[in-house]
């Protein structure tokens, strides 16, 4: 009983520190710019649709531009932290997450190809997207498929997946004008400098059916992590509920890619470090969220105000970062004799 209070009180603690940590890197956003905004005319903005207190000015920086940027960004990694914790956890796998085993991929050859090979942009480039990923995934998962899946299968097939994608990329890039490879990339390494408010909506939009078939589908993991055959001697449907998490963990890979582009690695670190931080106090994944929405708000900020005058990709950020968490796991895991 001491164990368990001890380990609720560690997922609160953690998810209250991690909301402050959002809440203070939202506040952040709002202010820093070209013209900083004080933090009472930050709040009456905020608060005009409900005090029809106004100024123009204010108004048009903090909710046109600031506020659709911020909620964006803490929407997407959100997603991304979701999708990445799923899949980590369905195969027992660090590794296995959407930007390493080829979904990513997917999705950015798909809106390559829209780009290049149809002329399409704007939004229609992220329905595209959207429709790669969700390809790439159903492919990889009947590939690997052989009586059932196994994490080390889903991994291969997925890095070779996300090899052949990057190679037809390479390929589209060498028949292109300098003007659609100029936009291609400009797509392909993420950024929410174009962020539009109808992205949040739409993004938003999606969490809201993902979700609650999320939480109602992990209800299936406790048996699940107990082993296949245990799992359905115990009358668990395991395969559909590895299934379903599997496409909703595409759907909010997919749709977050679609929004901001295949922003890299928020969905790799996300779900280790909230289990770093609850040590075994829990599966995470709200916690992973948390740490999503922060990683990429921050890496956003970071972005903007990094160097003067120039407004970095968030890509840009998060890669640099998650490529050194990458390193640094490979090698921890290494020593333990964990991967696999």
């Amino acid at each position: 009983m001491a164990v368990r209070q001890a380990a609720a009180n560690r997922r609160r603690a953690v998810a209250v520190g991690l909301c402050v940590a959002l809440a203070l890197a939202f506040a952040f956003a709002m202010y820093l710019g070209d013209y900083p905004v004080a933090v009472p005319a930050i709040v009456q903005s905020l608060l005009s649709p409900l005090t029809g207190l106004t100024d123009r000015g204010v108004d048009f920086i903090v909710l046109q531009v600031r506020l659709p940027r911020a909620v964006l960004a803490m929407l997407s990694g959100a997603s991304f932290a979701l999708a990445g914790i799923t899949f980590q956890t369905l195969l027992r796998n660090p590794l296995a997450s959407p930007d390493i085993i080829g979904i990513a991929h997917g999705a950015s050859a798909a809106a390559v190809f829209c780009i290049i090979v149809l002329g399409w942009s704007g939004l229609a480039v992220s329905f595209g997207a959207f429709g790669g990923a969700v390809i790439t995934a159903l492919a990889i998962y009947l590939l690997a498929w052989r009586n059932g899946i196994t994490a080390f299968r889903v991994v291969l097939i997925g890095i070779g997946m996300a090899a052949m994608l990057a190679a037809i990329i390479s390929y589209l890039f060498t028949r292109a004008r300098l003007n659609e490879v100029q936009q291609a990339m400009a797509w392909l390494v993420g950024s929410l400098n174009a962020s539009r408010p109808g992205d949040s909506f739409v993004l938003g939009g999606a969490m809201l059916v993902l979700v609650p078939l999320m939480v109602a589908l992990l209800r299936g993991l406790d048996a699940m992590e107990l082993g296949d055959d245990t799992a359905k001697s115990l009358g668990a449907r395991v395969e559909t509920t590895r299934l379903g998490l599997m496409l909703v963990a595409v759907g909010f890979a997919a749709f977050a890619t679609a929004a901001v582009g295949p922003v890299g690695f928020v969905a790799f670190v996300s779900g280790p470090l909230a289990r770093t931080l609850l040590r075994g106090a829990g599966r995470g994944f709200v916690h992973a969220a948390l740490v999503g929405a922060l990683v990429m708000l921050v890496s956003d900020l970071l972005a903007q105000h990094l160097l003067p005058a120039v407004q970095l990709p968030v890509g840009v950020v998060t890669g640099a970062c998650g490529a050194l968490f990458l390193l640094w796991l490979l090698m921890a895991q290494g020593r333990s004799g964990q991967v696999n």
